[in-house]
């Protein structure tokens, strides 16, 4: 686990943790470090591997040295069959965002992925110090997954023209673990049977790129008779039917140079962002229904400032199931390794209630698509 803090003054990088408040006998020491953007300094920003820790346990942990007197406690992630993930993307930091937020704390999820659009601090280096205050009383409990998305790009032509500057000081992903030489995109295994594989839709993806290289090479390292299940996050939706966000090239760029990669693995189900709605298409592969391609799912509604995008093309395609333009999140609990249970949930109540699901089943256990 991956303990990431900020404080205002320099502090070392040290957390102490073990099984109970009164037996944390174990200590870890990470590294420190800053950035700045424009005129904005950042705090110290602190991150400190722990471990090794067993699965599905709790944990309780202090910062600094001497650490503080603040007790935090988390949850490690199951080594097998259940899993519950909740999965939002375009969170932001509304009102609304604070009812998903809610939700997702009902939910009992074992970890949180966010396929991009995180803070929407847009350039203003403070908003994402508020976005962290914000997500922390989540965030300090279970394990966040992240991938970027266009809002975490922050450039400023002539005056700032490093991309991802605050995101990748802030949202240190384990890049590394997967042979990924870029924050940008990684992957991970959880469960002893799914893995996840996080792109990025804002850095090169075409045929030959460094991205491309690497998502061909991880993909054929998975070895589905081990890992039934493989699911993939992007930002920018390969298959959209509402209005916004049509024909761009984070889309349909990435789609034409990656699909058949995903297609060829058996990819179980893509998430995506970047859409403020909600929309689950069928499999699908090159624009049609197919058994043997995955599920793709758009799921960015998680809150932000931008509000709903509520216009749909018409007539709605076959390929597309169900729609709809509310603020919400979604759930994938992981049962075996054969089936799992997608389900929606809008906010509009004040209890998280599902408004779409569907079982899905893992590619490798249909014989028509070994």
């Amino acid at each position: 686990m991956r303990i990431s803090w900020i404080t205002n003054k320099t502090s070392p990088a040290k957390v102490e943790y073990g099984p109970s408040p009164s037996a944390m006998k174990f200590c870890s020491t990470g590294s420190t470090s800053s950035y700045r953007y424009v005129s904005y300094e950042s705090g110290e920003i602190h991150n400190v591997d722990i471990g090794p820790l067993k699965p599905n346990t709790f944990y309780y942990y202090r910062l600094g040295d001497p650490p503080s007197s603040r007790v935090y406690q988390f949850k490690t992630t199951p080594s097998q069959f259940p899993i519950k993930f909740a999965i939002v993307a375009d969170l932001g930091q509304t009102n609304w965002t604070k009812s998903t937020l809610e939700h997702i704390e009902k939910s009992k999820y074992d970890m949180l992925i966010l396929p991009g659009d995180i803070a929407y601090a847009d350039t203003v280096q403070p908003l994402w110090d508020s976005y962290g205050r914000l997500v922390e009383t989540l965030a300090r409990h279970r394990p966040w997954m992240v991938t970027q998305g266009d809002h975490e790009v922050e450039v400023i032509p002539g005056v700032h023209n490093q991309s991802f500057t605050a995101y990748n000081a802030r949202w240190r992903m384990p890049f590394e673990e997967s042979a990924s030489d870029s924050n940008l995109y990684y992957s991970f295994d959880v469960a002893g049977g799914i893995h996840v594989i996080m792109l990025g839709s804002y850095t090169d993806f075409d045929v030959g790129s460094p991205q491309y290289q690497w998502l061909q090479g991880d993909l054929n390292k998975v070895d589905r008779g081990k890992t039934p299940w493989l699911i993939v996050m992007i930002h920018a939706p390969w298959y959209n039917s509402n209005e916004a966000h049509q024909g761009e090239k984070e889309s349909v760029g990435m789609k034409a140079a990656m699909e058949d990669l995903l297609y060829e693995a058996r990819v179980d189900v893509v998430f995506a962002g970047h859409v403020h709605a909600y929309e689950r298409f069928t499999r699908v592969y090159k624009d049609k229904a197919d058994n043997c391609g995955p599920v793709h799912i758009t799921i960015g509604d998680g809150g932000n400032r931008e509000g709903l995008h509520t216009h749909y093309i018409d007539p709605q395609p076959d390929i597309s199931l169900f729609r709809e333009a509310s603020f919400g999140h979604g759930e994938l609990e992981v049962f075996n390794s054969s089936h799992a249970l997608w389900s929606w949930h809008k906010n509009d109540n004040d209890e998280a209630v599902i408004s779409d699901s569907v079982w899905l089943a893992t590619l490798i256990s249909n014989p028509a698509c070994k």
